[in-house]
């Protein structure tokens, strides 16, 4: 496959890194980026601090100091702002290279994970990806549990980047890789939108003319939050921002996106009918929904081939992710209009600004 739009080849990237008190993932990302087959002197890896309170910054800097001229450059910086779309255009406005690789903090790349991109952008692509894989940190039974539900499709979602084996063209994807042209023409990222910058962004990339490439060859993991809790916030607050960007783009999503909130607003009903004496709607999907989340269980623990006592929480955690996550986008539109009035109507001047801004530094590596 190859972009509609003529592309040139690309040789130097700049591989992006924006964290927040993830000191714990650090040393272990940042010696896989060290690692990379990739030519370093094609190289600029540039970290972006969210003002964290523990030792984030620091291992940043330390990795600067020891690898001074072992890439192109290295860039420590700040964003001073500290929510993700903020970071993300600190980094538009200080990339120099063809090509702008998005590495979430949390996450492992394999040493060919950037030489795969690069390859996929110079079979004529605009922006690629990969499959993304959840893992965990610590082999326990409950996180093996957690990393079940997290993984299962009917705890997670549908989207293509967890678990398509085919390349094909795709609405959304994780730790994309982006020709610096795509940002010149569609601009930075709408720094109102704390979770959902990229499902904006994404969009607005596909609206003018671009398309994004699912190669299955390309590999990188997420680590699963470490515990439930941490989980359910995530879910929650993902919920939670697409109820707020619904005002603002609602192109961004698909109909799954949707489905925890249909689930919450269905228990919301049903149970308002069994309180004025009509049990047989609410009795019914408690039923339907037992079923499917007991047969989706089994499944889970049928393809891990590894059962534990911990694996019959399941039914449980699925209705605990898809409850906060329903909430969460219930609130978010209960929320939206007072919120479209704080943040003039969701517009971002920023968006324009890094427009000029990647102009400004385009061919500063040659």
């Amino acid at each position: 496959m190859a972009d509609v739009k003529r592309l040139e080849p690309v040789s130097t990237v700049s591989l992006c890194i924006i964290a927040y008190n993830e000191q714990a993932c650090m040393d272990s990302l940042l010696h896989e980026v060290r690692a990379q087959d990739y030519p370093h002197e094609l190289m600029e890896i540039i970290l972006v601090d969210g003002l964290s309170t523990d030792g984030t910054k620091e291992k940043m800097l330390e990795f600067q100091q020891k690898n001074e001229g072992a890439f192109r450059r290295v860039v420590v910086a700040d964003n001073e702002k500290r929510v993700l779309p903020c970071g993300w255009n600190v980094v538009l406005k200080n990339a120099m290279a063809d090509v702008i690789l998005r590495v979430d903090a949390h996450s492992s790349i394999p040493v060919d994970f950037v030489s795969k991109n690069m390859a996929c952008l110079n079979r004529g692509e605009a922006v690629c990806g990969g499959r993304r894989p959840n893992i965990i940190d610590e082999d326990t039974p409950f996180k093996r549990t957690l990393l079940m539900a997290e993984t299962s499709m009917f705890g997670s979602s549908v989207a293509p980047y967890r678990r398509k084996q085919e390349e094909l063209y795709v609405k959304s994807l994780f730790h994309g890789a982006y020709r610096r042209t795509v940002f010149e023409e569609v601009g930075g990222y709408n720094e109102n939108l704390w979770r959902t910058e990229d499902n904006e962004m994404n969009y607005r990339i596909r609206a003018a003319g671009y398309r994004l490439c699912y190669e299955p060859e390309i590999i990188s993991y997420q680590h699963t939050r470490n515990g439930l809790g941490k989980m359910l916030k995530q879910k929650y607050k993902n919920g939670y921002w697409i109820g707020l960007t619904v005002g603002v783009c609602p192109q961004c999503f698909s109909l799954y996106h949707f489905v925890p909130l249909a689930f919450v607003c269905a228990i919301l009903v049903t149970v308002l009918l069994a309180v004025l004496g009509h049990p047989l709607l609410m009795a019914l999907m408690w039923s339907l929904y037992g079923i499917l989340a007991v047969a989706m269980a089994c499944k889970a623990i049928i393809e891990t081939r590894r059962f534990h006592i911990s694996n019959l929480l399941l039914p449980l955690l699925f209705l605990l992710l898809h409850l906060s996550y329903g909430a969460g986008t219930l609130v978010g539109l209960v929320k939206l209009p007072f919120w479209l009035r704080k943040h003039s109507g969701g517009r971002s001047p920023e968006v324009e600004e890094i427009k000029t801004a990647m102009k400004k530094n385009h061919g500063g590596f040659q």
